[in-house]
């Protein structure tokens, strides 16, 4: 199992287990989360969920490079494995609250993108690398677009691994809610569903369920384009291993960055 759960009162404590991954997201990743979710809609034990990642190095760094979709010869079609690891996509109205410890990039604004609200620690960083390695950024700017100014998540989609946005600055263009200390996060985003798991859980969901209505309309439109735009702008995928390989072998993968 690489998706942990944990219920206590009211709350259930998910969390990304691969941290020697970054609890990057494989196939059978995927198939738990939306297993998950989907338990939680009839689980009345369940009020409010916390989202997190194990090891506090990464929330998630998206989909696991090691996977292999294969993907149909049209262009006006795509096989997304991460398309149905949110909450939201599994019809469940129940509150999640993120907690971000660590890096959270690209695949990882699935989640982030279908959460009330997201608590992060203080070293966290946020980045989309698509651009970089010849892809496009649409279904995770599409979600992030739903939670930040566009000139923040416009810079942040287009920059790819040049630039990652940090917490202090996240927090102050409302990405992010509440800030704490590395290793804190959890119990502050625990904190905050205890609240909401305490309220009475109709009006709460028919709360979240009101707040999400008021963009869904917006956000439905824009992923209903991300398919094509995908199949036009992403290289080939031999081309985008190569990228991968040359950044890897010229050691840039990680430091050519600077957070802002």
């Amino acid at each position: 199992m690489t998706v942990r759960t944990e219920i206590a009162d009211g709350v259930a404590l998910v969390t990304l287990d691969r941290p020697a991954r970054h609890n990057a997201i494989d196939l059978a990743t995927a198939g738990e989360l939306a297993a998950t979710w989907r338990a939680f809609r009839s689980d009345d034990a369940v009020r409010a969920a916390v989202l997190t990642g194990a090891g506090g190095r990464a929330f998630s760094t998206g989909i696991d490079r090691s996977v292999e979709v294969p993907q149909p010869a049209s262009p006006f079609s795509l096989d997304d494995p991460l398309l149905r690891i949110g909450p939201k996509t599994n019809d469940l109205w129940k509150p999640v609250v993120a907690a971000v410890d660590g890096m959270a990039c690209g695949g990882a604004f699935y989640l982030l993108g279908e959460a009330e609200f997201i608590i992060a620690s203080t070293t966290a960083t946020f980045f989309d690398p698509h651009t970089t390695y010849g892809m496009v950024s649409a279904y995770e700017a599409i979600h992030m677009a739903q939670r930040m100014p566009f000139g923040e998540v416009a810079r942040m989609s287009l920059m790819g691994t040049a630039e990652r946005l940090g917490a202090a600055r996240a927090y102050e263009i409302g990405l992010v809610s509440e800030l704490a200390e590395p290793g804190a996060v959890t119990a502050a985003a625990l904190r905050c569903a205890a609240v909401l798991a305490a309220q009475p859980t109709e009006a709460v969901q028919g709360t979240v369920r009101a707040l999400w209505a008021a963009k869904e309309a917006v956000r439905a439109q824009a992923l209903a384009h991300a398919p094509q735009l995908i199949a036009l702008g992403n290289l080939p995928p031999g081309r985008q291993a190569e990228l991968f390989r040359a950044r890897r072998q010229s050691g840039t993968e990680a430091p050519d960055f600077r957070v802002r």
